[in-house]
């Protein structure tokens, strides 16, 4: 009689530690990754008109009332004349060369004064605010002389310079100084201790510490210095030109003014604010390109 076994059931083995051996394991495919969204800041997704349309818009809106009460009557010619007469008069003198011979002149009694007074305050903030000495002798002084109106100057010029250029660039000078003055000599005295102490553990001379640490420091209050001295060398030359001139912008429109001309004085003074704003678009390039190590808030 012959005994037939069944065939041996597979069991899992156990391993060294007394578990059962576990079978093959099925691995799941993984997932795809969510892609990736891009993201905007809100300031950027809120604008939606060019930001060259939204500045201009002001202007041209108080332009079109301009020319709406010019044309009703509220405003008459003899009070101010519209634009469309303005527009008239400023091409009359362009064709003439009476406006851009003014231009030219007012530009140069503009540049010179505003170099001498960029040396004058500069040199003088240097002085104040790197030495200590420096301080005791030229800050008493210049606080004292900005507090006096340098338009109340001009008969004491008159005299001691005469009626010439010299008056003229002498006050554009004077007005330049003060503003460069106060913003580069706090600037100066804003630099960070800490930022001295790090250039000296590195070993930096004082014409090293001067050059690297303190200068740059300054840059940002000498440019916001440069942007007030150009606002008031125009408000300077306003008042220079208008006093024993013979040429520039100013010359004109006292020559408007003695004959009731007030196309002609609003001309002028359209002159007056397109250049100031050209040299002010100028110095905030030149900030731009010279602080781009000082990332700012631009508004929201």
């Amino acid at each position: 009689m012959s005994i037939s076994h069944a065939p041996p059931t597979p069991t899992s083995t156990p391993d060294i530690s007394g578990k059962p051996e576990k079978g093959p394991v099925e691995v799941e495919p993984a997932a795809a990754p969510p892609d990736l969204v891009a993201l905007v800041p809100a300031s950027s997704r809120r604008t939606r008109v060019p930001r060259w349309i939204r500045r201009t818009t002001g202007p041209v809106l108080l332009l079109a009332l301009w020319q709406l009460l010019s044309s009703t009557g509220v405003l008459s010619e003899d009070v101010l004349a519209s634009p469309g007469t303005i527009a008239r008069v400023a091409g009359d003198l362009i064709e003439d060369g009476s406006l851009t011979s003014a231009m030219s002149v007012s530009l140069q009694r503009v540049a010179v004064g505003l170099l001498l007074g960029t040396l004058v305050g500069t040199g003088l903030a240097l002085l104040s605010g790197l030495f200590r000495i420096g301080e005791d002798l030229v800050d008493a002084s210049v606080q004292m002389l900005r507090t006096v109106p340098f338009v109340g100057l001009i008969p004491l010029f008159i005299i001691w310079f005469g009626i010439g250029e010299t008056p003229k660039i002498a006050i554009i000078t004077l007005g330049v100084s003060f503003p460069l003055y106060l913003n580069v000599y706090a600037g100066i005295r804003g630099v960070d201790s800490q930022l001295i102490e790090a250039g000296e553990s590195l070993g930096l001379s004082r014409w090293g510490l001067v050059r690297h640490v303190i200068l740059p420091g300054a840059l940002p209050g000498a440019m916001t210095g440069l942007r007030y001295s150009l606002g008031i060398a125009w408000l300077a030359l306003v008042f220079a030109e208008q006093i024993n001139a013979d040429s520039g912008i100013g010359f004109l429109m006292v020559q408007a003014r003695d004959f009731l001309r007030t196309d002609v004085i609003v001309v002028c003074l359209i002159v007056y604010a397109f250049l100031g704003l050209l040299a002010d678009f100028v110095v905030r390039t030149l900030e731009r390109l010279l602080l781009q190590w000082r990332p700012t808030f631009t508004g929201r």
